[in-house]
């Protein structure tokens, strides 16, 4: 792999940082979050990356990889060496997923009604795209008696801000496009 090049991006939670490549790492709709190294079986990159002690959680993405990093350490000490890693690891042409685990498909069973694809909607065009550019991503979950709960992946799982941007953007921009949500909840990762 000739010029691959690695760029870091800061986002609002300030254990994480996203490291962005020129090329695509995962094909298109797969989302991977690792919040431990037990959880990173299918990949090998993300087990690779938790053999640094201070990193505490992994999340692909298309072309981009965060990492949420122990308190202990400052990005400082330690995002060089993780970018020279990463670099090293892909140009080497090490796989990133096994190709052998296949994505979970959504949840069957469920019966979409058209509250949920008014959320799912707004979630897709206005909300994701944001997440996405600080290194997260955001899964609908359920709508159940005005509660809609998602998932917060990546860089948004643990973040200060996180709270604040469910509760203010999130919730309000839902309550104005869809009058029967009351409110907003993250479901615990």
């Amino acid at each position: 792999m000739n010029n691959l090049n690695i760029y870091i991006e800061s986002n609002p939670n300030p254990n994480s940082l996203k490291f962005v490549t020129n090329i695509m790492l995962v094909d298109e709709g797969i989302v991977k979050d690792y919040p431990d190294i037990q959880s990173a079986e299918d990949s090998p990159l993300a087990k690779k990356l938790f053999d640094f002690n201070y990193v505490k959680r992994v999340f692909i993405m298309s072309n981009f990889i965060t990492i949420t990093k122990s308190e202990k350490f400052s990005w400082e000490e330690i995002k060089l060496d993780l970018r020279d890693f990463i670099k090293k690891y892909i140009e080497e042409g090490n796989e990133i997923i096994s190709k052998t685990k296949k994505q979970p498909s959504v949840k069957s069973g469920s019966k979409s009604n058209n509250i949920d694809e008014k959320i799912k909607k707004i979630l897709e065009e206005y909300i994701k795209p944001a997440v996405e550019q600080d290194g997260g991503a955001i899964d609908f979950e359920s709508f159940d008696n005005g509660r809609v709960t998602v998932s917060l992946k990546g860089a948004c799982s643990g973040c200060p801000s996180s709270t604040l941007t469910l509760k203010s953007g999130i919730e309000n921009l839902l309550k104005r496009f869809v009058p029967e949500v009351n409110e907003v909840v993250a479901e615990e990762n």
